[in-house]
């Protein structure tokens, strides 16, 4: 099942993330006691070099962030294909994320692709087929922090609960008035979008921060991806129940 998948999958991904850490650690750790030197070569490793260093990984950590979403929604629409659901049988979130992608509901169409879509919409209906090719809308596209997850979970009807203490370390402002995840996400588009250098980025920043801000962005991972574990196998395990109750009345 699709929900087996998702915490290992993420658990790999923080654990690159931890081993990038690790390395920054040595390199500030080497750098206590003089410019740290690259053995075979003895070139140091500068301070605008470490600089760059730390700056790489506000773009891992956004990494971590869009890709759990994207694999969790990915999650979502699986489940709902391996069940064979049809559009009655889902939630009335997930129902209409379902609408938005078949019909078209967002997208800028002419008339008759717009009828064309209608039309399908009808088709599926009418015949109660079990859901296929469906997409969730995710948007989002080098924007995901905490507030846009919340808004897609939602909107699909996945509601997000967290401890006390992940969901005050995520919110805490570190950094300009940012908590974790937005300081992440500003980071990483200031480096895509050349408004910031990578050396500019991390000035002042100290690997301790960093441990802070990917303790913080993993630990609220972690829970979200138990929250996306939970709806997905509530919303099958619901279906599945009401058809084996049929089966038996029916017999």
């Amino acid at each position: 099942m699709a929900t087996t998948e998702l915490a290992p999958f993420f658990d790999e991904r923080y654990a690159e993330i931890e081993a990038y850490l690790s390395f920054l650690q040595n390199v500030e750790d080497a750098a206590r006691e003089g410019a740290p030197r690259l053995r075979g070569t003895d070139a140091p490793i500068t301070t605008d070099q470490k600089k760059i260093l730390n700056s790489s990984l506000y773009l891992q950590l956004y990494n971590l962030v869009e890709a759990t979403v994207l694999r969790c929604l990915e999650a979502v629409v699986l489940a709902i294909e391996e069940a064979e659901r049809r559009p009655s049988e889902l939630s009335i979130g997930l129902r209409t994320e379902w609408v938005r992608s078949i019909a078209r509901t967002h997208s800028d169409l002419g008339p008759e692709k717009r009828l064309e879509a209608a039309l399908d919409l009808c088709e599926q209906l009418l015949q109660q087929m079990p859901i296929r090719g469906f997409q969730i809308e995710r948007g989002g596209g080098g924007n995901w922090d905490d507030s846009s997850i919340e808004k897609i979970c939602e909107r699909v009807g996945c509601g997000l609960v967290f401890s006390p203490s992940v969901a005050k370390a995520a919110k805490r402002h570190i950094r300009d008035d940012m908590g974790a995840l937005k300081l992440v996400k500003n980071r990483r588009n200031g480096l895509a979008h050349g408004s910031l250098s990578f050396v500019d980025c991390s000035d002042g920043v100290t690997v301790s921060e960093l441990q802070r801000v990917a303790t913080a962005v993993g630990d609220y991972l972690k829970e979200a991806v138990a929250c996306f574990v939970s709806f997905i196998e509530i919303e099958i395990t619901k279906s599945e129940v009401q058809e084996e109750e049929e089966g038996v009345i029916a017999s």
